[in-house]
């Protein structure tokens, strides 16, 4: 089958499970200890969740009402296709692309860890090599190019099985984390002391984790790219992903309360324990499983493990069909070949599954930590991503006037542009929590989309891309934005080692001491004085490049002026001020493009009909020039009157050439004695007389000027017979 139509029909239940199965990860029960209670603590960490919670909500409305507007595969993509153009709409894809394949990824090679916890060193064999520190095993690699390969074949194969299978999972581990968590919620076991972070401020914690929440969401809108599945009606979207980004906040919440709930013996708080789980393995080292095995003993863990893999693979299987749909609809666009629009005997974009799988079986041998850096980059892309939804909301809205959802759009947009600018300008809002490999990583990939798009505007022929260079004035911004902020972070980790390495040898070596935090504080200055520097050459740049586009536009607004006052005086001397028909001058012009035609062997038979009024020089001799330019518009009306859908160009003062096509071509015989008889009764009635001569392409000459005179010639002859029936005209005013 290979109609482009997409055959599973969603139901509401399919496309919460999705949303919720795309965006809930290894990381909710793993990262979630590493990044928001070492960070911010418990109630820092459901604080921030709740506020970032929130601004998923405006951006889930902004998402169900584009998905309203454009109910098409492609999701961002086709909303700021529509919106802004395929220009915005490239880069859309070309960030969306590394934030789903980015997930994928992530959860497939967490498959090795999950044995490394649960299974010891089953997989670590055949050592290949080291990449960052991380040593690469075959069998670990094989084991997450399995799972990918497994999703594959159940995306490639059967959409509605899927569909079903991520609903049951998706059902089972929302369960299964509920379950654990509920003794923990039911008895005294919260720990919530300390509720923050010791060392900063609570205020800072609760931003940090709020800034970064669309990474803990990233995935939600996964079921905006299944629009065109969907087996109910549009407008209940709204309310599937409203629960979707509740079910995923709740799930999350309920992992972090169940974390601090217990601490194996040793550790005087959930801090102390938090702080030290590089140190620890096996379920100790994950605080969630330690916790349900504290509760429920070993069917806790059995039932966390099984809820952990059930999220590892509807990651796989929501990622993979979400990036598939992107590339069918990149297809359509001819972004990508058109054969990846095509649809499989199965219902499913079988290239599209194709590729989105065969790309990502690469990544297993690359090792987790730069996977890792890969996946902190997705949390720009995520807020990139948003914000341009959120503008396409906002102009979608303005068009159709709709004033709650233009609201909402720029709202969507505000929230996402201030939590870019914690990530460009780190240290100016909270410390950052990106490393600087991921900014080095972003650059890489921002630069490669210009490559990739110097490909798609040489192949494409229709000519839709390339319309908007504001668009990568705006990304090679970004690329030098985040380039410095690359180069600080790199800066500020060398001059902490530098610093940590003096403090150790002058205490060490040569038996002195240090007074305490004196190297945090001094750190801490060096970091000020350079994110200042940062700003500072940041806000130059802006200043800069703001000016640059304001004289852009101008200059912009000069040439379009140009080109109208040009075009009206084209337009003046192409067009006859007498008889309003075209000139001699355009005439010149279309001789010149029909020769080269003919030449080239692409002209359509044409014919070419010449038209002298008779009696001209009598009228303006007898009646005055006034009288002679209102015979002469009579004569030039009476050709229109039969060569409706033919250009007719006055080449002379009294002579007229039409070139003849279409419908007038196919009639011409018809035209030309209709034209003949009422010339015949003109004589009669003393009304302008007019002689038509009319000679075809290719029958009467190989070019057009052979043409044209074969047409002059037949037109003399009619000439003659007119006068030959002493048709001297005069014209009669009024």
């Amino acid at each position: 089958m290979n109609d482009r139509k997409l055959t599973t029909k969603l139901s509401p239940a399919n496309a919460w499970a999705f949303a919720v199965g795309t965006s809930v990860g290894w990381g909710s029960l793993v990262v979630t200890c590493s990044t928001y209670l070492a960070q911010a603590g418990p109630a820092g960490s459901i604080l921030g969740l709740l506020a970032g919670t929130l601004i998923m909500l405006v951006i889930a409305h902004n998402y169900s009402y584009m998905i309203n507007c454009t109910p098409d595969a492609g999701g961002a993509y086709v909303f700021c296709r529509d919106a802004f153009g395929y220009d915005h709409g490239f880069l859309t894809a070309w960030f969306l692309t590394l934030t789903y394949l980015a997930m994928l990824w992530a959860n497939a090679t967490s498959l090795p860890l999950f044995s490394r916890y649960f299974l010891g060193d089953m997989f670590c064999v055949g050592r290949m090599y080291s990449f960052f520190g991380y040593d690469v095993y075959l069998g670990e690699a094989l084991l997450s190019a399995a799972a990918i390969l497994a999703a594959m074949l159940l995306c490639l194969r059967n959409g509605k099985l899927s569909a079903v299978l991520m609903t049951g999972m998706v059902i089972f581990f929302t369960a299964g984390i509920a379950v654990c968590a509920l003794p923990a919620l039911a008895g005294s076991g919260l720990q919530f002391s300390p509720a923050f972070v010791p060392e900063e401020r609570a205020v800072s914690q609760i931003l940090r984790i709020a800034v970064i929440s669309p990474w803990a969401f990233i995935g939600f809108e996964s079921i905006s790219h299944g629009a065109e599945e969907f087996g109910f009606r549009n407008r209940r979207i709204g309310r599937i992903m409203f629960a979707a980004v509740m079910t995923t906040a709740l799930l999350y919440i309920l992992v972090i309360l169940l974390s601090v709930s217990a601490h194996p013996a040793g550790y005087d708080s959930w801090l102390a324990y938090i702080r030290d789980l590089g140190n620890l393995s096996g379920t100790e080292a994950l605080p969630p499983f330690h916790a349900a095995g504290r509760y429920l003993g070993a069917a806790g863990i059995w039932i966390l493990m099984l809820s952990l893999l059930a999220l590892v693979f509807t990651s796989l299987i929501g990622n993979i069909t979400a990036v598939s749909r992107l590339f069918m609809a990149l297809g359509r666009d001819r972004i990508l070949p058109a054969s990846f629009a095509s649809v499989n005997k199965y219902g499913t974009p079988g290239k599209a599954v194709l590729l989105a799988s065969l790309v990502s079986l690469i990544i297993p041998f690359v090792g987790r930590t730069a996977v890792g850096w890969i996946v902190d980059v997705t949390t720009i892309g995520a807020v990139l991503i948003y914000g341009y939804v959120s503008a396409a909301a906002m102009k979608t809205a303005q068009f159709r006037g709709d004033k709650r959802e233009y609201r909402t759009g720029l709202a969507g947009l505000c929230v996402m542009i201030v939590i870019g600018a914690t990530f460009l300008l780190p240290n100016l809002f909270t410390s950052g929590s990106i490393g600087a490999e991921s900014y080095f990583l972003f650059v890489i990939w921002s630069a490669a989309g210009f490559f990739v798009f110097r490909f798609v505007l040489q192949h494409d022929t229709h000519r839709n891309f390339g319309q908007s260079i504001v668009v990568w004035i705006a990304l090679l911004s970004m690329i030098l934005f985040v380039s410095m902020v690359w180069m600080n972070q790199s800066v500020m980790q060398a001059a902490r080692q530098g610093m940590t390495s003096v403090e150790e040898y002058y205490v060490s070596s040569l038996g002195g001491s240090v007074q305490s935090g004196i190297v945090d504080e001094q750190f801490a200055l060096v970091r000020r004085t350079a994110s200042i520097r940062v700003m500072v050459v940041i806000f130059l740049f802006m200043l800069s490049l703001l000016v640059l586009l304001n004289n852009y536009n101008l200059m912009r607004e000069q040439a379009r002026h140009s080109e109208k006052q040009l075009g009206m005086v084209r337009d003046l001397a192409n067009r006859d001020p007498l008889t309003g028909v075209k000139s001699k001058l355009a005439y010149a012009e279309k001789e010149k493009e029909l020769e080269e035609m003919i030449a080239s062997g692409d002209a359509e038979p044409f014919a070419v009909a010449v038209c002298d009024i008779n009696g001209l020089k009598e009228v303006n001799d007898t009646l005055g020039h006034k009288a002679g330019d209102a015979y002469i518009r009579s004569g030039c009306m009476l050709v229109c009157r039969y060569f409706e859908h033919s250009p007719v160009y006055r080449i002379g003062g009294d002579e007229f050439v039409v070139l003849v096509a279409g419908s007038d071509y196919d009639s011409r015989d018809e035209i030309m004695a209709e034209l003949h008889r009422t010339v015949r009764e003109n004589l009669m009635s003393k009304e302008v007389v007019v002689a038509a001569g009319i000679a075809s392409y290719p029958e009467a000459g190989k070019t057009l000027r052979e043409v044209f005179e074969e047409a002059d010639r037949r037109m003399y002859e009619e000439k003659k017979l007119l006068k030959s029936m002493n048709t001297s005209a005069e014209y009669r005013k009024g």
